[in-house]
């Protein structure tokens, strides 16, 4: 409690908070979306099987379009990026350094994740289960991953994409919504293989309206004076840049998220009106999540419904925003904040792993309740379910946690200067192969007898790249 009071009094006076809390509330229903929709029951053979309840639940397709927070976490992502990217610049920095501060946060709760499966699926092993059963197990707990993957991706393209929005905008967005539109006709009409861009583009497009948003939030650039005069922080007889000039001016507009609140309920509107013409009228499915026998799915890959729930999403936030702002001036709610950010990852990455612990525990002692869906039971198991759950969870944080928060500690930023072309060449190189391994054991089916749990080529690339990534942290290969 001493050191979330430090850091909430150490809390710059303009930042801005309530990115932080839909951050923390985004993974938040992300896990208990999760845990309350699973569906535990046996296979054939008596074993504990999960799956999702969305099939047996049509009515709850609706409550989907406030349950996929995903495009939140880009968003949120976005501005976090921009901000982050940006004051870095400011200080002397580069892209490279950057994307190295970035890349302590993200892999290392993730190679806690999956070093500590990859001993366990080594013990079960030992103990001669089947490759195929430590392999399902292990995809299950690495589900989260998919979802990582994307996300890595958006991180090393920020500098690019950034680059492209100062200059061109919100023009980037609405191309990027027109591949994705350009992909969902590959998946109704053909070629299906269209469709696979959508995976990048539907989520950078989301990216780039948080770049927008965080224009909105900072200072606009200084208009230039009378003609014949020197602009407001430029001296007399220098040209101002074209940032500065008036017509720059205009390019920055249109650089910035509209955030007024009828720009809030217009995009409340218009993406609800959106959504509903897409799937009620239109052939894309209500659900904005996975639901089992669908033969279209919003998310993988997003499409243009998604997307409009999406808008309809940011409309909210937006009008949600002044109050929640007021809320978080106040010292509790605002280090409640704090504390879920120092590990939002590690509660992402691990909750599904406190699912298969639970059930298993559960079985072992011959306690584990398989209701049929939907009934009286079910319903009633849901509340002692969550809250096992959530101690399960607990544990888990208090054990891993600390990786993450120690990571958000160590800044690669501190070392002035730029870095070399031979740096920013390994630095990608790093984050190609760790993506590369995650999205390798994503693709691997859930059956595959992997007697580690995880691919072998796949576990190998991922630990190249993220010891690379370690190696070029601590100040290897840089200059001087």
């Amino acid at each position: 409690m001493r050191r979330l009071r430090q850091l909430a009094e150490r809390t710059p006076a303009g930042r801005e908070r309530y990115v932080d809390l839909l951050r923390a509330l985004a993974i938040t229903m992300v896990v208990i979306g999760h845990w309350t929709v699973t569906v535990i029951g046996r296979d054939a053979a008596g074993r504990p099987t999960g799956h999702s309840a969305l099939g047996d639940l049509p009515w709850a397709y609706p409550l989907t379009w406030l349950a996929q927070v995903m495009p939140v976490f880009f968003l949120v992502g976005g501005y976090a990026n921009a901000a982050s990217l940006t004051n870095r610049r400011a200080r002397g920095g580069d892209a490279t350094g950057w994307l190295l501060d970035r890349s302590a946060r993200l892999v290392r709760p993730t190679s806690a994740l999956l070093l500590t499966l990859t001993v366990a699926a080594t013990l079960a092993r030992l103990r001669g289960v089947a490759p195929a059963e430590i392999r399902t197990v292990v995809w299950f707990a690495t589900i989260p991953l998919w979802f990582l993957v994307a996300y890595l991706v958006v991180v090393v393209l920020t500098p690019p994409m950034h680059a492209l929005h100062r200059r061109y905008g919100l023009l980037v967005a609405l191309l990027l919504v027109a591949l994705v539109g350009l992909g969902d006709l590959g998946r109704l009409v053909g070629p299906a293989g269209l469709a696979r861009g959508n995976y990048l583009f539907g989520w950078l497009a989301v990216h780039q309206l948080g770049f927008a948003w965080y224009d909105a939030r900072s200072p606009a650039p200084p208009a230039p004076s009378t003609p014949g005069r020197a602009a407001p922080g430029h001296p007399a007889g220098d040209r101002p840049t074209p940032e500065h000039r008036a017509p720059g001016r205009v390019r920055v507009r249109r650089r910035r998220l509209p955030t007024s609140r009828r720009a809030a309920l217009c995009f409340l509107t218009g993406g609800l009106t959106a959504s509903v013409l897409l799937t009620v009228v239109g052939p894309w499915p209500v659900a904005m999540l996975h639901v089992p026998g669908e033969r279209l799915d919003n998310a993988a890959p997003p499409s243009l419904a998604l997307l409009a729930v999406a808008a309809g999403q940011l409309g909210l936030i937006l009008l949600l925003r002044d109050p929640a702002e007021r809320w978080l001036r106040r010292a509790g709610p605002w280090q409640l904040v704090i504390a879920v950010n120092l590990v939002v990852l590690t509660v992402f990455l691990w909750h599904l792993t406190a699912t298969i612990l639970l059930v298993g525990f559960l079985d072992a002692i011959g306690v584990l309740p398989t209701p049929p869906i939907g009934t009286a039971a079910w319903w009633g198991w849901r509340v002692p379910w969550l809250v096992l759950l959530a101690g399960v969870l607990t544990v888990l944080v208090a054990a891993f946690g600390p990786v993450e928060a120690r990571s958000a500690r160590h800044r690669t930023g501190r070392r002035a200067g730029r870095s070399s072309p031979a740096r920013t060449a390994l630095t990608v190189a790093g984050y190609a192969a760790v993506v590369a391994g995650l999205l390798g054991n994503s693709v691997t089916a859930a059956h595959a007898p992997e007697p580690l749990g995880t691919p072998v080529a796949a576990l190998l690339a991922y630990l190249a790249g993220a010891g690379v990534l370690r190696l070029l942290r601590s100040g290897w290969g840089s200059r001087g």
